[in-house]
């Protein structure tokens, strides 16, 4: 239902398209894969893994190292093995993200020269170096990076960049909707 609800915000809050679109919401303790088309999702899927459980398991007391960062990447790649074959490069044209994760780390991007449309691999790869070269989340002193991002930007990190490699992700563009949106067209049967 939390996915359904997440696709419906932000189908409605993107242009109209024939492409189909893979809508990625990675939350606090769980993370929704939808593949729709127009405004109807087509498969859907959330898997127990968040910035917040990530970041609380692998990156205990915000400490950032090579080997947490990769211990916590190929959990959420494990994780995403289980869905990859619904949600693999053939089902989708576009990759969306919405909510906090993906806008936090858009918003670094950009403002950090990445990427003024979404997220690319490229960025990705920069965010990666950024990070362990800072090595603890509370000296991650990133342009675009809001304050109450920080404590859970590695977790949702190291999720997102499992994707983009489970998935074969190039580039991902930020949707302005997420469940709220959805809540409220739902509200008003608009689906």
């Amino acid at each position: 239902e939390e996915a359904r609800l997440i696709y419906l915000g932000v189908a409605h809050g993107l242009p109209q398209s024939d492409n189909r679109r893979l809508v990625m919401d990675i939350g606090g303790g769980s993370t929704e894969f939808i593949v729709g088309h127009g405004l109807q999702p087509l498969k859907l899927e959330s898997l127990y893994m968040g910035c917040v459980s990530y970041s609380l398991r692998y990156f205990p007391e915000g400490r950032i190292g090579k080997s947490n960062l990769k211990q916590a990447e190929l959990a959420a790649r494990i994780e995403i093995e289980a869905i990859k074959r619904q949600f693999s490069r053939k089902h989708w044209q576009e990759a969306v993200g919405s909510s906090g994760t993906a806008r936090a780390i858009g918003d670094i991007l950009e403002a950090n020269g990445w990427g003024a449309e979404g997220i690319s691999r490229d960025g990705m790869e920069w965010l990666r170096s950024a990070l362990l070269k800072a090595g603890d989340a509370s000296r991650v002193a990133l342009p675009g990076l809001r304050e109450d991002r920080v404590a859970v930007l590695p977790g949702g990190f190291a999720i997102m960049n499992a994707v983009f490699s489970e998935l074969d992700i190039e580039h991902m563009l930020l949707a302005n909707g997420a469940m709220r949106q959805g809540i409220l067209w739902d509200m008003m049967g608009c689906a």
